[in-house]
C-alpha cells in the first residue's frame, strides 16, 4: 500500500511493506519505504502518526487509536 509522510519540506511516497502493523492500533511505527529518487531506499520503521492517504485524508482513527471503541461508547 502507498501512503504519503509528512516531512519539513514536502511529502514523499511511502510504500507500506506490513499491512499487519499498519492496521494495528496498538503499533505505533510501520515498517515501510520512501520513493525518493531512483534507486531503491532501505526499510525504516516510521511514525504512523506521520502517516495519511496520497488524497491527503488521515489514516483512520482505528488504525492509530487503541482506544477508539471505549471513547465512542
Amino acid at each position: 500500500m502507498f501512503l504519503k509522510i509528512r516531512h519539513d519540506d514536502d511529502s514523499s511516497l511511502v510504500e507500506v511493506l506490513d499491512l499487519k502493523q499498519l492496521f494495528d492500533p496498538f503499533a505505533s511505527r510501520v515498517e515501510a519505504r520512501i520513493h525518493a529518487g531512483e534507486e531503491l531506499q532501505d526499510p525504516q520503521a516510521l511514525a504512523k502518526v506521520n502517516l495519511f492517504f496520497p488524497s491527503g485524508e488521515d489514516l483512520p482513527r482505528c488504525w492509530v487509536d487503541p482506544h477508539y471503541a471505549e471513547s465512542n461508547a
